[in-house]
């Protein structure tokens, strides 16, 4: 019996239909959370970073569920939430060419 409803929980993980529904309460979540403005900047920073995005979103929603938003966060609190982030996060790694030069000696011919 409980093998079986460990099976159900985890087929409804991967079921579509909990999927959708999964998203769907998240963007009425992140609706309720942001205004207009943050929200369409939030749209757009997953479109060139998805996983900074979800990040962001993720932040937002255990945060209002914990009570630590008040009211609606407007577009210059997301940005400062952005810079936060991106000053906790690793910088990009780094490549640096090193091109020896090869000193041709024209009086060793």
């Amino acid at each position: 019996c409980v093998y079986s409803t460990v099976f159900l929980i985890l087929t409804s993980l991967n079921n579509p239909i909990s999927i959708r529904r999964q998203q769907e309460m998240k963007n009425s979540m992140l609706s309720a959370i942001l205004d207009q403005q943050a929200r369409a900047r939030l749209n757009t920073i997953a479109q060139v970073k998805p996983e900074r995005a979800q990040k962001v979103e993720m932040m937002l929603i255990n945060m209002y569920q914990r009570r630590q938003i008040v009211g609606q966060v407007g577009e210059a609190e997301l940005i400062k939430m952005l810079e936060e982030i991106s000053k906790t996060e690793p910088k990009g790694s780094k490549v640096n060419f090193d091109r020896r030069r090869v000193v041709l000696d024209s009086d060793s011919d």
